[in-house]
């Protein structure tokens, strides 16, 4: 769903040659999930990935949970949360969903745990999403 939408998104297009080409599905138990290994040149620190780059992927999910509510919208305001450095090598899994049903200015929430959907959680994301003033998501 992403490539034909957003091809040249810095983390989910598969046109982008440098971004992070993480294609995102929907979860069946709604929102969203996509899977990303902590690469060499997403550092910060050495061998610890950058935050910035973990709240990319956490606003990221949290857009498209509201994709996959067939809205269209953007963060409005989020706050994140890291409990622990992630590791070069690490495999993450990123959840996003809504907290609330759409309206026009939506909840969501998103996490990212250690290489599994039960596994610990290293980051966590509360925002708020402006949902467009139809609703609708634009093709």
């Amino acid at each position: 769903m992403g490539e034909p939408m957003f091809p040249h998104c810095y983390v989910c297009g598969q046109q982008n040659a440098r971004g992070l080409q993480i294609p995102f599905a929907a979860h069946p138990a709604g929102g969203c999930v996509a899977h990303y290994v902590a690469r060499d040149e997403h550092v910060g620190w050495p061998e610890v990935i950058h935050g910035g780059l973990l709240f990319t992927l956490m606003d990221e999910a949290v857009a498209w949970a509201v994709i996959y509510a067939g809205l269209h919208g953007v963060t409005a305001r989020a706050e994140a949360k890291f409990r622990a450095p992630v590791r070069v090598g690490t495999e993450l899994v990123i959840r996003g969903w809504l907290n609330e049903a759409p309206r026009r200015v939506t909840r969501a929430r998103a996490e990212l745990r250690d290489g599994a959907e039960d596994g610990p959680v290293i980051a966590e994301l509360d925002a708020i999403m402006a949902i467009s003033r139809d609703g609708r998501r634009e093709a």
